[in-house]
This record gives C-alpha cells, structure tokens and sequence, in this order.
C-alpha cells in the first residue's frame, strides 16, 4: 500500500461522511470516520420502513462494510460530544472521553428533528429520521390496527386516527405510504374491522402542501392525496402532542395515539457546542470552499451546515445535496495535500421531488427544475434514488431489486418486533392492585 499522505478525521455517517470518506481512501488518505452507529441509513427511504414497504436491511448498510476494501479507513462506533479546534490541532472528544485527531477534520454530523418546543412533541409524537425512529413508528402503526381488532371501542378514542404534522416532502410520502398501507394491504388482513373509519391527516402552518414546489405540483399532490384518503388541515398549527393526541391552533383536538412528526429539522447539539460561527437553524456557516471561516482544515458539510452553491444561492438540506459536497470537501482536501488551490463548491442540482403514494410523484428535474408528475415523475424519482444509493453501495443492481418488491404490495415487513410497542389505553381498574 502508498504511503499515506494525510491524516482525516470525518465526523458522521451519512451521505455527507460517506462520500467524503469513500473519495479521500481512493487516494490513500488515512480517514477516521466517527459515528453514533455502525451503519449508514438511506434516510429518504425511511418512512417506507415504517410503513413495511422495506425491511431495514434494505437502507440500513453497515459502514464497515462500505469501507470493507479500503483499509486506510478505520470507522469507530462512538458518540462525538465537542470539537477542538486552534493553530496548533483539530481533535473531537467522544461522550467517553476518547479523542481523535488529525490534520483535518471534516464535520458532518447531520441533523435531528426540530419540535419548535411544541408542548409534549418530542415525548409523544414520532419522527422519522433514523431506523430507530422508522422501527418505532412501524411498531406503533400496527399495534393501533391490532388493538382496534381486538377491542372495536378504541377507534371512538383515536386507534385509526394517524395525523402528520409537516406538509412537506417527509410528510406527504410517509402520508401516502400509510394511505397505500390501508388501502391496498390491511384489507386483506383486517376482515372484521371497519377500516372506513380510519382517518389519515396532514397537518401544516403552510396555505399548501410541498411548499418548496411549484404551484401546479403542490395542486397535483393535494388532489393525488385527496384521491388516496388523507385529509389536509392546512393554515394550522399544532399547540400540543399529548399521549392521547393533538390539540390544534384552531382549538380543535384529533384523537390519535400515532402522531407522526415531520415537521422539519435543526442542527445537531455538537454544532452549538462546537464554538464554530452557526447560522440559520443552528447550522454551521460553511464557506463557498466548504470550510469553515478561520479554520482552513475544518469543513462543515451535509445537513450540519449552510452551504450555497458557487453563485452564492443557499443550498437545501437533501440527500444529493450532502454526497456531492462531501466528495467536493475531499476534493478540497486532496488539492491542499497536493499544494493546489481549493475551490467553491459547485453543486449539480438533480432538483426536488417527492413521492405521493404508490408509482406517482411529483418532480421538478434539473437545474431548471423541469415539472414532472405522476408515474413519469416516479421514474424520475427511482433515477435518483439510484444515483444516490450507488453513491455510497455501488450497487445499482441492488436497488433495481428493492424497485421490483416495491412495486408489490406485500409488506413483508409488517411485524411487531417488541412489547414496548404496546399502548397504555388507561383500561385498568385503579382499585385493581394485581400485577
């Protein structure tokens, strides 16, 4: 093996890390990559996991296994809490106290949700941004239609309610996926119970869904949803997320004990514990060569930072958006190592889209952000999925196959893992003192 060249410590798992870490080992590089987990997720798939349309295998990869033949990368399951950073070094400290250091340090740590301190969100309601959450809220899916079989009262407090908070991409797909999942599969499993009862809603602040959309798209996801079931309570706000449901802005409650959180997301803690200069939602403030302002050899990358584009444009917090900049930031690196000069990230825009339930969606492709809808707009969809998932797979094969299954409606999936999925409908006699 070539001599090493550098030393990089990568802070983070996701498209971000991973495509960084992947470019700079082709170029023997030694990387340390520090995360949480063992495993990188494909996070824009994860409400189909909830849904049982995928099994977490199917997005979830270990990450020794992505660098299993590179071994100039080692990767470290640890929880990183703080950042060193001065003339004279660059190191991170795990909750630990391990550290790790080196000539730099690339910081891509991702993201977590955002519950704008509404009252009882983070206890009560579900996010959906990592395979726990996405295990977590396939359990509690179908405990409510287990319990409703069981005890046909409990619809009348809310066991087919399921409300989505957040009309934006997250929430319009995992919407259109619980909508598949009643329409198409629980039929087949549920003969004795009414399931003309349950009642799947949307939930936003915004006058429309898919905000960031063109008008014409947004018109063709709300009347995709409308046609699949989901009713949309738009121009509202939620006050609080109890265990029993959601009080609303206009002072009307949904009784629900599955209350789905897709309402946006912040940076995480170790950007403000960091000491870096943080900017809009807590993120650090990514120069145009992706580093960070008065720290040559630290980057702030992927949905941890605020990033733009060479033409100064802020650039949104989306999957393409994190794997190009972190092969960008290891393109960066490589041409400091070399002496050459580094250069402002310039982004190749793939454009935004977003699934509305089984084979449609809306797209908006390219630079121009050409429209797209319904099964042409899927198409365009599974392109880019592709294109992302080889990115850090390199199996484009593997993804056609997860394409044939999901195609199928057979949400092989659908099973209840554990006992903490159980809901406490406040049934037992408090007089009963038995175990």
């Amino acid at each position: 093996m070539a001599e090493q060249r550098s030393t990089v410590v990568v802070v983070g798992g996701g498209f971000a890390g991973v495509g960084c870490a992947t470019r700079l080992a082709r170029h023997d590089v030694a990387v340390t990559l520090l995360d949480r987990n063992n495993y990188h997720q494909f996070q824009p798939l994860l409400y189909q996991v909830a849904t049982a349309e995928l099994a977490v295998v199917d997005v979830a990869r270990p990450l020794r296994g992505i660098f299993a033949r590179h071994p100039s990368v080692r990767v470290k399951r640890v929880d990183v809490v703080s950042v060193d950073v001065d003339v004279d070094g660059r190191s991170v400290t795990t909750a630990d106290g391990d550290t790790f250091g080196g000539d730099y340090l690339v910081l891509a740590a991702g993201s977590k949700p955002n519950f704008f301190n509404t009252p009882g969100a983070q206890q009560h309601a579900f996010p959906l941004y990592s395979v726990a959450d996405a295990n977590r809220l396939r359990n509690r899916l179908f405990e409510v239609f287990e319990d409703a079989d069981n005890d046909a009262t409990l619809i009348d407090r809310g066991a087919l309610n399921i409300v989505v908070v957040g009309a934006g991409p997250t929430g319009v797909e995992t919407a259109g996926a619980v909508a598949d999942l009643v329409n198409d599969v629980m039929p087949k499993r549920y003969r004795d119970l009414d399931l003309d009862r349950v009642a799947i809603t949307i939930v936003d602040l915004g006058p429309a869904v898919l905000g960031p959309f063109s008008d014409t798209a947004s018109a063709y996801a709300t009347k995709r949803l409308g046609t699949l079931g989901v009713n949309l309570r738009l121009k509202t706000g939620v006050e609080e997320v109890t265990a029993e449901g959601v009080l609303l802005s206009d002072g009307t409650e949904i009784a629900s004990r599955t209350v789905v959180w897709a309402g946006g997301i912040t940076a995480p803690d170790l950007a403000a514990t960091s000491g870096l200069d943080a900017g809009r939602g807590g993120r650090l403030t990514a120069q145009p060569d992706l580093t960070v302002d008065g720290h040559p050899s630290v980057y702030a990358i992927g949905d941890m930072a605020n990033m733009t584009d060479d033409t100064g444009q802020a650039l949104p917090q989306l999957g393409s958006v994190a794997l190009q900049a972190g092969r960008w930031a290891a393109r960066n690196i490589l041409a400091d190592v070399d002496g050459r000069q580094r250069e402002p990230f310039r982004y190749r825009d793939k454009g935004i889209m977003a699934m509305v339930g089984r084979g449609s969606a809306v797209a908006e492709v390219g630079k121009r952000h050409h429209e797209l809808h319904g099964t042409v707009a899927f198409a365009a969809w599974l392109g880019v999925h592709a294109w992302l998932m080889s990115g850090v797979r390199q199996r484009v094969d593997a993804f056609v196959s997860w394409a044939w299954d999901f195609l199928g409606a057979s949400r092989g999936d659908a099973v209840i893992e554990t006992d903490s999925a159980r809901i406490d409908w406040g049934d037992q006699d408090p007089t009963d003192e038995s175990p």
